[in-house]
């Protein structure tokens, strides 16, 4: 397993982008101010971008693992990583729905409920986000502190 980090053509790995994050027009808004990282073990499974949001914080904007490599632990993999990647780091922030599978994946990761912003989603895309057939309303942020 190695995880390569990612300084060109980041819209190469669109598809796994749009796993996590549905709309390419949202996607656009982080992806060049982002860093990316891929994780490869005979094949990239998964992607992670962060950006810099203030000295010490740094914010997970889309993390996926290919649905055929899910539950076997890349995701976590890379959340490590970061952690190790970015030895200033005191706060790792993540926003995501108010899915149980994506909270819980994050609370196995030692995150914990930061903050909600109301209606993100129906606020900020062209259509509904549907999670675990729960429609998406609030972003969820997370925190884990170093």
């Amino acid at each position: 397993m190695n995880i390569i980090k990612v300084t060109e053509n980041k819209k190469e790995y669109i598809d796994l982008l749009l796993l996590a994050d549905e709309q390419e027009s949202m996607i656009d808004k982080y992806l060049e101010r982002g860093e990316m990282f891929v994780l490869d073990d005979n094949g990239i499974k998964a992607e992670c971008v962060v950006t810099k949001e203030a000295d010490g914080i740094y914010e997970i904007k889309n993390i996926a693992t290919r649905p055929d490599c899910q539950r076997k632990g890349y995701g976590k993999a890379l959340i490590e990583f970061l952690f190790s990647y970015y030895t200033d780091c005191r706060t790792m922030l993540v926003g995501t729905g108010d899915s149980p599978l994506t909270l819980d994946f994050y609370q196995r990761c030692g995150f914990i409920e930061s903050h909600r912003i109301e209606n993100f989603f129906t606020d900020n895309y062209d259509h509904p986000i549907y999670e675990c057939g729960k429609q998406l309303v609030d972003m969820v942020y997370l925190k884990r502190e170093s």
